[in-house]
């Protein structure tokens, strides 16, 4: 009786409003945030650029988004932490659910690139925010778990950005985007704030404070730690599959390379490995060894992606979803950021490293782009490669254990 008392209970916890809205918010954030990658080919083309235009303009708006995503987890983490969760939660899905929509309308590329800055800088409110909040509402033996099904369900939002193009033109991609997060508004309007965030309001501990990172020399270098194992995960996304048709043309595949779809298949791929990357922590009772196993299948993925002669199409398009499948420790390391940090700090973070992961495509990208002329796509792509594995790496080696960390305490 006693084991099936307990069951629904940890049910019940996992399904709480809480983390279904947060799942449901992550979903419409990858929507929002990957739709460019997939409609970037198209949508540049309606506007009249060559391709060599949609080329090198398309970099540049890509990164125009990204420094959006740098800023906002700035400004959303820092609010999160003095205002409470949920108040960027609303904030960040109204501003970046405008912009999208918004994007459905440009006629230049100029007010693209800004409606993609401004659309960045919203999206970044929402993963970090929405994991501290399911971190702090779940007990430690479940955090994983919840990580898992954010994770899981959010990420399914990029395999509906794509079908949503498939079936209507990129415009209309856009309109769906920013009319599916004005209706979470609605159901975020029923969800309670943390209550490890209500103690913290009540001392006089600071909260939201970017120099707090900065300050302290352990706690600096445990914040560079938190972004450096998660650095391969964009390098996937932001290079290997948002520029895919420039690595299967190097390849010599000869069948055209869909961008869209690599985009999709990484996505997909991510989805399971996010669930299986959180019941292994669970299993190993381990946050640093399930993101060891992970990094390692992804640099054995990169390297066939890379390297190992691939000539067909499907093959291609089966790695991308490889690839997807192993960079499925996103949630996981964002799971350690908030359970490293206190929660005077737990939402700056956690807010700020999503987004500055997401934004090390500033560096990678230029680089590569850099590399490309002189070394090729393969070679470029490959020493670009190089370099975010070792910082990965590095990164973990000097990690902390957080499985089993209380979170109810300040720094």
């Amino acid at each position: 009786m006693k084991n099936s008392a307990a069951e629904p209970t940890t049910l019940s916890r996992l399904l709480s409003l809480p983390v279904i809205v947060s799942a449901l918010g992550y979903f419409v954030d990858v929507y929002d945030l990957i739709v460019f990658n997939i409609v970037r080919v198209p949508s540049l083309k309606s506007l009249g650029l060559s391709p060599e235009e949609v080329s090198s303009v398309g970099a540049s708006i890509y990164n125009w988004q990204q420094a959006g995503l740098l800023i906002g987890g700035i400004l959303w983490g820092i609010l999160a932490d003095k205002r409470g969760r949920l108040s960027v939660l609303f904030g960040s899905i109204i501003m970046y659910s405008l912009a999208n929509i918004l994007c459905g309308y440009v006629q230049t590329p100029t007010l693209y690139g800004f409606l993609r800055f401004m659309a960045g800088v919203g999206l970044a409110g929402e993963l970090g925010a929405g994991l501290t909040l399911v971190a702090e509402i779940l007990p430690k033996h479940l955090r994983g778990y919840g990580s898992s099904i954010v994770a899981s369900v959010g990420l399914l939002g990029a395999v509906v950005a794509f079908l949503t193009n498939s079936w209507f033109d990129w415009r209309t991609t856009y309109f769906a985007g920013g009319g599916l997060g004005l209706a979470l508004l609605l159901l975020r309007v029923r969800v309670y704030e943390s209550g490890m965030f209500e103690q913290a309001k009540a001392k006089s501990t600071q909260r939201g404070s970017m120099r707090a990172f900065f300050s302290d020399s352990t706690r600096f270098w445990k914040y560079m730690r938190c972004i450096g194992v998660g650095v391969p995960t964009y390098f996937v996304i932001g290079v290997l599959a948002t520029f895919s048709n420039e690595f299967a043309k190097a390849l010599g595949i000869t069948e055209e390379i869909v961008t869209g779809r690599c985009v999709m298949y990484v996505f997909v791929g991510t989805v399971v490995g996010d669930m299986f990357s959180g019941v292994l922590s669970q299993w190993l009772k381990s946050r640093r060894m399930a993101i060891g196993i992970m990094t390692t299948m992804t640099l054995i993925g990169v390297i066939y992606y890379l390297f190992g002669g691939i000539t067909e199409a499907d093959t291609f398009y089966l790695v991308c979803a490889y690839l997807g499948f192993s960079i499925g420790y996103i949630a996981m390391f964002l799971t350690v950021t908030a359970e490293s940090f206190g929660t005077n700090l737990r939402a700056t973070a956690t807010s700020t490293v999503a987004n500055f992961v997401r934004a090390t495509t500033l560096l990678t990208l230029p680089l590569y782009q850099y590399l490309k002329p002189d070394m090729g796509a393969i070679s470029a792509g490959g020493l670009v490669a190089l370099l975010c594995f070792a910082i990965a790496y590095l990164s973990l080696f000097l990690m902390e254990e957080t499985f089993h960390k209380d979170l109810d305490y300040v720094e």
